[in-house]
């Protein structure tokens, strides 16, 4: 019972504490002042018990050995050979005094130290009750010496991953539920045209076959909107998983970025937008290890914003500049059309985010073509940055070169 109140009085301590201890992360762990007075009756309890032993020691010594050793001593001849008399027997009285003090010493030292780690440990177990009531994120505040700071210091990682494995774990879920609730609703709204236009036809509410025709295709470019939308999700679910595999091809890159515009030049000559190749790529012959089909998709998701969201934009320029120092292709797909707003950069990369704010499919794609880039460039173990001002809004991909990439492309360009 007297345990448990102790107990009791010094968990009410702790409490009162933890929030002095808490404002300082570094601070060393102060002992309350009963833990104090604790300390101080217990060095006295051990000087006084060492002093009891000491003078049993020595009313022993002087009651029994004494005097059989002085007989001893003096029958073998043996206070001679170890210079022994009653005259200097004070001298080794006083160096057996001295020992004595010094043990004790010792002995007061030891028993302190041990008093010490045992409040330290209490303290570490009131902490560690607090956090398992709940408190994950709350993590121990004070510091100590020993082996005893390594378990804090362990206590303290445990929590901060707890909590990181946590807030990874909601954000995932969260993840989970914003990509359910986006795609029911690019779902839901061509799926709902699709059924209304299929319902008219099938209880021939039309006026004619060319009218149920226009019903019919309405139907099949909702459907093909589904299916693209479809495609993007798989896409990105795909290219998301650490598990994907590259396919790597060498390739010319100038000839690569050649292909690539001569599909849309029909598109961009017909929105009256020219898009300009670097000079050096007629003449460049950089050899590039990359993943030809999924690097097609990003500069096709890059260059079809270009087209569709560049307002008043009369070009599309991409070059291209090796950093042989740092071992790194730099690509850059600049427009000069209507420039991104600022607030919208960060986010341009997210999935289903779109600039323009809304959910429909006549004013956007599906949100997911950046998102899906973004991936494809990281799993080349690359980045992609994005810059816009009123002059341009320039996409800058980069990409690392290998070693066998990087001596080729010396070889060429030198």
């Amino acid at each position: 019972m007297k345990q448990s109140g102790a107990l009791g009085i010094r968990s009410m301590n702790v409490k009162l504490n933890r929030d002095l201890l808490k404002r300082d992360e570094s601070v060393r762990l102060k002992l309350s002042k009963r833990e104090k007075s604790e300390l101080i009756f217990e060095g006295i309890f051990t000087a006084a018990l060492m002093y009891l032993i000491y003078l049993c020691i020595t009313l022993i010594m002087q009651q029994f050995l004494g005097l059989y050793l002085q007989l001893v001593f003096q029958q073998n001849g043996f206070l001679d050979t170890f210079d022994i008399s009653l005259h200097n027997w004070t001298a080794y009285r006083m160096a057996f005094d001295i020992s004595c003090l010094i043990l004790g010493i010792i002995v007061i030292y030891w028993r302190l130290a041990r008093r010490i780690r045992q409040m330290q440990l209490f303290h570490i177990l009131e902490e560690l009750h607090y956090i398992a009531n709940g408190h994950y994120n709350y993590q121990i505040p004070f510091q100590i010496k020993g082996e005893l700071g390594e378990v804090v210091y362990s206590i303290n990682a445990i929590v901060r991953n707890t909590v990181e494995a946590m807030e990874e774990e909601r954000r995932i879920e969260q993840s989970k539920d914003e990509l359910i609730t986006n795609v029911s609703h690019d779902i839901r709204t061509p799926l709902t045209s699709i059924i209304g236009y299929l319902d008219l036809v099938r209880d021939g509410r039309y006026e004619d076959a060319q009218e149920a025709i226009r019903y019919v295709n309405v139907a099949a470019k909702k459907a093909q909107q589904m299916r693209h939308l479809v495609d993007d999700l798989f896409e990105y679910t795909t290219t998301r998983s650490v598990q994907n595999q590259l396919n790597k091809q060498l390739l010319n890159f100038p000839k690569f970025l050649e292909q690539i515009s001569a599909e849309f030049e029909w598109e961009a000559n017909r929105k009256e937008v020219e898009i300009r190749l670097d000079e050096k790529v007629e003449s460049d012959d950089l050899m590039v290890l990359i993943d030809p089909a999924k690097m097609v998709r990003v500069f096709s998701n890059i260059i079809t914003n270009a087209l569709k969201y560049g307002e008043g934009a009369t070009y599309i320029r991409i070059n291209y500049e090796v950093d042989r120092e740092l071992g790194e292709l730099m690509i850059q797909i600049a427009n000069n059309g209507e420039a991104i707003p600022i607030e919208n950069l960060d986010s341009l990369f997210t999935r289903f985010y779109r600039v323009e704010g809304s959910r429909s499919v006549e004013t956007g794609g599906s949100g997911l073509g950046l998102a899906i880039s973004d991936n494809i460039v990281r799993l080349h173990r690359g980045r992609i940055d994005v810059e816009s001002s009123a002059q341009e809004t320039v996409f800058t991909i980069y990409l690392p070169i290998d070693e066998s990439n990087r001596e080729s492309s010396e070889l060429e360009i030198e």
